[in-house]
């Protein structure tokens, strides 16, 4: 364990930090400050948990807990933590336990709410403790918050969470089949990240995909993880043999109980693109229903980006401008809009699938099918853009997926004036596969002028035998303008690799079956698109 050092921050993080500062548009410091490294935090069961302590060379006006697993010592983490110092609140920087020097050893969500309770306890005993705090942070370091809350503490006064899940099980397996891609290159990158520096580290993100190529075309499943992470986080192997999210082994970063006990205020910010977008507005609506009257600000971002919107957002709300309701950025219009709640009154717009790839406003004629097309596992339909966590991720050119002998596309006339769509779209499809076990992708693009297709709300889901054939699939909520002259086009596929694992067709555990059988899919009368449209 390291000894306490106490410094200042040298020239490059005052550099940086005055850049971001700029970049942001934030009002001048009020104090410098200092930092103790290297606290010796104690938890219950004698793991001791490395700890910084920013202080503010003025009094301070409050104080900022983070709980983090990606390292306290990093330019990102120090300019942030920074930030706050410069605004006159004291930050208490953890790395949680098997991370960045923290004893024990590191398994994602397992021991974050007994630690984060142990840290308060600590900090209740420190002579600076000024008998209230508040804390912030985004992805794992809003799950830490998440954890805090499953028994919330006297003395938290408020909480900005940021693109975050409470509930690990639902970030895996909530489609039915295994997000692979999230998984797999987030436990990759966790288990070599204390390898070498930050060039190291950028290096590491920019050839995830690379990577992933060919672990990821080995059956069974189980082997390309092996593979990739060579032991070194163990808990992916469970990750993707525990489907069943009843299962106790989910249990502990399970913490969507955390959400009926919160009372203080907490303003929650997402992306339209984040893999975390649904998991937030599920927070969003339980606070909502209680009354805790909860702040959202939804962005056109994928996970990780607008950190500068959310730092500056972060620090307006610690600084007691707190406003209530929702706040989204409307895709394709460009512009920031106040709703009263999530989501708003709407109205509604059907789209037919018709025969010979149309959308339109009039059913399919009864008989026969609207389309076929074969998935073939061994061949997978690939992943382009949507909800990831890392690149290529987001809004995408996907008019390459429209070519694909396995994807059918029903595009809609073109659009004589703009048309918003503000909630969550539904399809029905009336769909049948062959095998019985087969995957259903569906995406909503919009198609400009020069034909080409950008995705803007994706669905999925795993079916069964004897599933009903009418499949009835909410896609990933939006706010998004379709312009005048564009065109909608809705996309099927069996399955979109390696975002999510592949459907093998023959009922076997995805993670260990070694024989892949394709799936012939129709679509038939009666499927239809809804789009929510304002009142």
């Amino acid at each position: 364990m390291a000894s306490t050092v106490e410094t200042r921050p040298g020239p490059i993080v005052r550099l940086v930090t005055r850049m971001t500062r700029r970049r942001l548009g934030l009002p001048r410091p009020v104090s410098g400050y200092r930092v103790t490294h290297d606290l010796a935090v104690p938890m219950r069961d004698g793991v001791r948990l490395l700890t910084d302590l920013y202080t503010p060379v003025a009094d301070p006006t409050g104080t900022v807990l983070i709980r983090t697993p990606y390292g306290r010592a990093n330019l990102p983490a120090t300019v942030t933590a920074g930030i706050y110092a410069e605004r006159g609140y004291r930050v208490v920087m953890q790395s949680v336990r098997g991370t960045f020097g923290s004893e024990g050893h590191f398994e994602p969500g397992v021991a974050e709410a007994d630690d984060a309770a142990d840290t308060v306890a600590w900090m209740r005993e420190q002579p600076w403790f000024g008998g209230a705090f508040a804390t912030v942070g985004s992805s794992y370091l809003g799950f830490t918050q998440w954890a805090l809350l499953a028994d919330p503490p006297a003395e938290l006064s408020t909480s900005v969470i940021g693109m975050a899940p409470h509930d690990f099980a639902e970030s895996g397996w909530s489609t039915g089949t295994f997000a692979l891609a999230d998984f797999l290159t987030w436990s990759f990158q966790v288990a070599r990240q204390e390898d070498g520096g930050t060039l190291r580290t950028v290096a590491r993100m920019v050839t995830v995909p690379w990577r992933l190529k060919r672990p990821l075309s080995t059956v069974p499943l189980s082997d390309a993880g092996a593979k990739m992470l060579k032991g070194r986080a163990p808990w992916h192997e469970a990750w993707l043999r525990t489907p069943d999210l009843s299962d106790p082994y989910w249990r502990p970063s399970r913490l969507g109980h955390a959400l009926q006990r919160v009372t203080t205020p907490v303003l929650l910010v997402t992306g339209w693109q984040d893999v975390f977008l649904t998991q937030t507005l599920d927070q969003y609506r339980q606070l909502e229903d209680r009354g805790v009257r909860p702040s959202l600000v939804i962005g056109p971002w994928s996970h990780g980006d607008g950190g500068g919107d959310v730092l500056r957002d972060s620090l307006r709300w610690l600084d007691g401008e707190r406003p209530v309701g929702v706040r989204v950025h409307v895709t394709g219009g460009g512009e920031w809009r106040q709703l009263p709640a999530w989501p708003p009154p709407a109205g509604q717009r059907v789209l037919h699938l018709r025969p010979r790839a149309r959308l339109g406003a009039e059913p399919a004629p009864v008989g026969a099918a609207v389309a076929r097309f074969v998935f073939d596992p061994a061949d997978p339909t690939p992943t382009v853009g949507g909800r990831l966590l890392f690149a290529p991720r987001g809004y995408r050119d996907d008019t390459a997926l429209a070519a694909r002998g396995d994807v059918v596309t029903f595009t809609g006339p073109v659009l004589d004036e703009p048309l918003e769509v503000i909630g969550v779209p539904r399809i029905e499809l009336a769909h049948s596969a062959d095998t019985g076990w087969a995957d259903v992708w569906v995406r909503i693009s919009e198609v400009d002028g020069d034909g080409r297709s950008r995705n803007v709300s994706d669905g999925y889901v795993s079916r069964v035998p004897g599933a009903q054939e009418l499949l009835k699939l909410d896609l990933d909520p939006i706010a998004h303008r379709f312009a005048a002259g564009a065109r909608i086009r809705v996309a099927v596929a069996g399955g979109s690799h390696p975002r999510f694992a592949r459907n093998p067709g023959t009922g076997e555990p995805v993670w260990s079956a070694s024989r892949l059988l394709r799936a012939t899919h129709e679509i038939g009368p009666g499927s239809r698109l809804i789009l929510p449209v304002p009142e």
